[in-house]
C-alpha cells in the first residue's frame, strides 16, 4: 500500500527472484568498503550427529589452542545446550546464548573477539553486535565460524558467516554436515548413504569437497523454491483480499476524514434504493415492497401501487430516492434542533466549554457521541450531527470487516478440499469471496441507513408528563375494644379448645450410646478393632 518500497539487508542476494516477482524490486549488489579476508572452507560431512559434535569439540579445542575465538552457531536451544555439557567435560570455559540472557547478550557478544573465547549462540542470538578483534587475535587468524548444520535457506547460513571478516577482518568459517540433519536428508538418500556404507565409509570419518558443498547448496535451493512457492501462494490469496481491503479502507477513510461523508451516505442511500427496485420489479411486489422499505429506510412509500409502477424504472428509484433524502434531512434537522436547545443554556447561562457526550439512540443502543460544546453551539448543533454519522460509519465498517476477514479465513480453509475434485481451490476462493464482499456490503449499508434513520435525541414534551394518580390511601380500620371483634376470632378459639381437649402424648427419653474408640473392639462381635470394622465408614 506504499508508493515507495526500499529496503537493505545484507543477505538479499540469494532471493533476487521472489523480490522482483512479488513487489517488482531489483536487488542490487554493493561491493564491501574492504576486500574479504575471511577464509570460507568446504562443509565437512560426517555419517552421524554423534560423530559430528565429537569433532566439532576437537575443532573447538584446537581453535582455542592457537589463541583464537570461536563463535559456534546452533539452529535451536536444545543444541547449544548439548554442546555446552560437552565443553563443559572438557573443562573448556565458554558462554552461552540462546536468547534466554537479554542484558547479558552484548556484554557476552562484545567480547566474543577476544583471545581464546568461545561462545556458543542460537541463531538469533547476538545479532546486531560488532564482534571486535584483538590485534593478537588478528595475528593469530582472526574469528572462527563454526556452523553445527545447514540451514534450509542460505541467507541464514550467510548470516552466521557474516559475523566474522568484518571490514576486512582476517576469519574462518565452516559448516559440520550429518547424514542425520534435515537438509541432508533432502540431498543425501538411502541409496545415496547405502552407497557409501559400501565404499567403506565409517562413522569417525570425513568427507570434504566442494561438490558435496555445491550439492548441499543446491538441496537449499529447493527448500528456497519450495517456500517460495508457499509464499506466492498464499500471496495470490491475499490479493482477492486485498482488492476488497482497499475498498473498505477507502470507505473509512472518508468516514474519519468526514470531508464527504455526506456524499457516501447518499451514495449508500441510492445503491440500496436501487437494489430494492430492481428485486421488486412487478406490480404484485408492492406490499412486499413497502413492508421492506419501512424496515429499511423507517418511511412510507412515497406513491400508491398504480402509480408508482405506473413510471419507468429510472422514475421510480429517483422518486423513491428523493423520498429517502428527504426523510434524512428532516431526520437531521430535527436532531440539530433538539441537541441545539439542550446545548444552548450549557454556553450561553453556564458558559461551560470542553468536550460533552450526547446521547442518541435508534431504539434499541444508546451511543455516547462525543462533540465540542462550542464548537456545537456554533455550528447549531450541526456537529452533532455529522459526529453521529461519522461514528456510525466507523463503528458499523469495522464490525462488518472483521467479520468478512473471519469468513474469509473459513473460505480459505474450506476451499482446499477442491483439489481433491481436480478443481483449482484459487479459482473457488475467488469466486466465493466476491459474494461474501457483496453480501458484507449490503448488509453493511443496511445496518447503516437502519441506524442514521432510526437515530434521535429523545427529549420528554411536558404534554407526554403525566399527572401522577392520587394514592388510595386504604380505609383505617375502627380500633376495637377486644380481640374476639376481629375477623375469624371464632374459629381461632375453637381450635385453640380442641386442642387443649387431647390427651398430651408421652415423649420417649433419647438414649446417648457409649462412645467406642477406634482401637476397641468393634460393638457388633466380630473381634475385629473398630477402625477395621464399622469404623471405616465412620
Amino acid at each position: 500500500m506504499y508508493n515507495k518500497l526500499a529496503g537493505m539487508t545484507g543477505t538479499a542476494e540469494t532471493e533476487a527472484s521472489e523480490f522482483w516477482d512479488i513487489y517488482k524490486l531489483d536487488v542490487v549488489t554493493i561491493p564491501t568498503n574492504k576486500p574479504i579476508a575471511r577464509v570460507d572452507m568446504n562443509d565437512r560431512v560426517y555419517k552421524t550427529k554423534r560423530a559430528k559434535y565429537n569433532a566439532i569439540i576437537e575443532e573447538i579445542v584446537e581453535m582455542v589452542a592457537q589463541g583464537r575465538p570461536v563463535l559456534v552457531g546452533t539452529t535451536s536451544v536444545e543444541i547449544s545446550e548439548l554442546l555446552s555439557r560437552m565443553l563443559t567435560q572438557r573443562k573448556i570455559q565458554h558462554n552461552v546464548l540462546n536468547a534466554k540472557l537479554h542484558q547479558k547478550e552484548a556484554e557476552i557478544v562484545a567480547r566474543a573477539g577476544e583471545k581464546g573465547v568461545v561462545t556458543i549462540a542460537t541463531n538469533m542470538a547476538g545479532r546486531g553486535t560488532d564482534i571486535k578483534l584483538t590485534p593478537e587475535v588478528r595475528e593469530a587468524g582472526g574469528l572462527a565460524i563454526i556452523g553445527t548444520e545447514r540451514h534450509e535457506s542460505r541467507r541464514v547460513d550467510r548470516q552466521l558467516r557474516g559475523r566474522s571478516g568484518r571490514q576486512g577482518d582476517v576469519g574462518s568459517s565452516v559448516f559440520f554436515v550429518s547424514f542425520e540433519d534435515t537438509v541432508m536428508r533432502l540431498f543425501a538418500t538411502d541409496s545415496v548413504v547405502k552407497m557409501l556404507d559400501r565404499l567403506g565409509f565409517k562413522e569417525d570419518e570425513m568427507l570434504e569437497h566442494k561438490m558435496v558443498t555445491n550439492s548441499i547448496e543446491n538441496a537449499q535451493r529447493r527448500v528456497e523454491e519450495n517456500n517460495f512457492g508457499i509464499r506466492k501462494r498464499l500471496l495470490e490469496y491475499d490479493d482477492v483480499m486485498n482488492t476488497q481491503r482497499s475498498v473498505i479502507y477507502s470507505k473509512r477513510h472518508h468516514a474519519l476524514m468526514g470531508e464527504r461523508i455526506g456524499v457516501d451516505i447518499l451514495d449508500t442511500f441510492r445503491d440500496m434504493v436501487e437494489s430494492l427496485v430492481n428485486e421488486y420489479d412487478a406490480v404484485t411486489d408492492y406490499e412486499d415492497l413497502s413492508l421492506e422499505v419501512f424496515k429499511v429506510f423507517a418511511i412510507e412509500m412515497p406513491a400508491d401501487a398504480n402509480t408508482f409502477y405506473g413510471m419507468r424504472k429510472p422514475e421510480r428509484i429517483e422518486a423513491l430516492n428523493s423520498a429517502v433524502v428527504e426523510a434524512f434531512k428532516r431526520k437531521g434537522d430535527r436532531m440539530a434542533e433538539i441537541a441545539h436547545l439542550n446545548i444552548k443554556p450549557f454556553v450561553e447561562e453556564r458558559n461551560l466549554q470542553g468536550l460533552i457526550r450526547v446521547p442518541i439512540t435508534d431504539g434499541k443502543r444508546v451511543f455516547g457521541i462525543p462533540c465540542d460544546l462550542q464548537e456545537a453551539y456554533d455550528s447549531e448543533s450541526r456537529s452533532v450531527v455529522k459526529n453521529f454519522q461519522k461514528a456510525v460509519m466507523l463503528m458499523t465498517i469495522d464490525e462488518a470487516w472483521k467479520e468478512h476477514l473471519r469468513e474469509l479465513d473459513q473460505l480459505r480453509q474450506s476451499v482446499q478440499n477442491a483439489s481433491y475434485e481436480q478443481k483449482d481451490p484459487l479459482l473457488i476462493y475467488k469466486l466465493e469471496s466476491f459474494k461474501l464482499f457483496e453480501e458484507m456490503l449490503n448488509n453493511m449499508n443496511r445496518k447503516v441507513i437502519a441506524l442514521l434513520m432510526r437515530g434521535q435525541i429523545y427529549v420528554q414534551q411536558p404534554q407526554d408528563i403525566r399527572q401522577a394518580a392520587p394514592e388510595q390511601r386504604r380505609p383505617t380500620p375502627q380500633y376495637r375494644e377486644s380481640k374476639e371483634q376481629y375477623p375469624g376470632a371464632g374459629s381461632m378459639e375453637a381450635a385453640r379448645q380442641a386442642s387443649a381437649n387431647q390427651a398430651p402424648q408421652p415423649r420417649t427419653p433419647i438414649v446417648a450410646a457409649p462412645k467406642v474408640g477406634r482401637n476397641d473392639p468393634c460393638p457388633c462381635g466380630s473381634g475385629k478393632k473398630y477402625k477395621n470394622c464399622h469404623g471405616k465408614e465412620a
